[in-house]
């Protein structure tokens, strides 16, 4: 009787640690899982927002993926643009609500002659020349009561640089937030 006691708790602790196992193994592959279809999401939001048919330099999207809660950010010139974004994403599959704070920008003719005028100025330099270039370019300007923020990415500091300097040569800009990100920074430091 012993031996068929011992091998019930063998066969019990067996069962017990077989199926720890498995819901550990399910718990990694269902973050795995998760982590693909973030990914996926984001790829896709990126995706969307870029191909908006008017979206220019001067609009600024950005956005934070939370499960399958997307909120869009940014400031844009053209109100359509808000309203676009929103949609597009809303038709993305895996997404389940969108919160759109997408900031209009207020026209103003003023705020429209420093946008013209900061572009002139960042991609006439001989060293920004590259960034003009794309459907849609990587740096953005965005300018609210003559107050100027750059957005976007490039390759290295002095080219951040340069852009915050050119934008803030130009006449009737009050200020200048150079948000631009260098790429690959962490290798820059090395």
């Amino acid at each position: 009787m012993k031996k068929v006691w011992k091998w019930f708790f063998a066969v019990a602790l067996a069962i017990g640690c077989s199926s720890a196992m498995l819901a550990q193994q399910s718990g990694t592959s269902s973050s795995s899982a998760d982590q693909k279809l973030h990914d996926r999401i984001v790829r896709e939001v990126h995706h969307q927002l870029v191909m908006i048919p008017q979206l220019t330099i001067f609009d600024n999207l950005a956005y934070k993926v939370d499960g399958d809660n997307v909120t869009l950010l940014g400031q844009v010139v053209n109100p359509v643009i808000k309203n676009d974004a929103e949609s597009a994403v809303k038709g993305i599959e895996g997404v389940g609500n969108v919160t759109n704070q997408i900031e209009i920008l207020p026209p103003s003719p003023n705020d429209n002659r420093i946008r013209r005028q900061v572009a002139r100025a960042i991609f006439n330099d001989n060293s920004l020349f590259r960034y003009s270039m794309g459907a849609v370019p990587p740096i953005h300007i965005v300018v609210k009561s003559g107050h100027v923020t750059l957005e976007g990415v490039v390759n290295n500091q002095s080219d951040k640089n340069v852009a915050g300097i050119k934008a803030n040569g130009v006449p009737g800009v009050f200020s200048v937030t150079n948000n631009l990100q260098v790429e690959n920074a962490k290798e820059s430091k090395k």
